[in-house]
């Protein structure tokens, strides 16, 4: 099986963390998730998640630091993804790949339909 080394970023404003919706004509399209990335070859993890920011939100943030990761299979494909807390910068919230965020309580994420692998951040937030 297929294994997609992805980023996501868990980007904080004033004690909220930040989800968008997958778009209609994307892969796990209507789900929620903690936006970000595949990985490009040789590329670094941080800088991933900036340039993925950047060209699906217009999206700048700031303070990145390591969260945790895990592997998490769909049924075609198995994604090992690599999240980061951090601090929201600035948005023009210009969505490429959604069509709807929120800035959320952590206690509130489970009241979302949250793309699987995201699962494993919502439930370390949530503890």
């Amino acid at each position: 099986m297929t294994i997609i080394k992805v980023v996501c970023g868990i980007i904080w404003r004033e004690g909220k963390v930040f989800i968008a919706r997958r778009k209609s004509d994307k892969t796990l399209s209507g789900y929620w998730e903690f936006p970000g990335g595949k990985l490009e070859p040789g590329e670094d993890s941080i800088d991933a998640l900036s340039r993925e920011l950047l060209e699906e939100l217009d999206m700048k943030i700031a303070n990145t630091k390591y969260f945790g990761e895990h592997l998490y299979s769909y049924n075609s494909f198995t994604i090992h993804l690599i999240g980061f807390t951090c601090d929201f910068v600035s948005s023009s919230f210009h969505m490429t790949d959604h069509d709807a965020w929120a800035f959320v309580r952590t206690e509130d994420l489970i009241q979302y339909k949250m793309a699987g692998a995201d699962w494993y951040f919502v439930n370390l937030l949530t503890k």
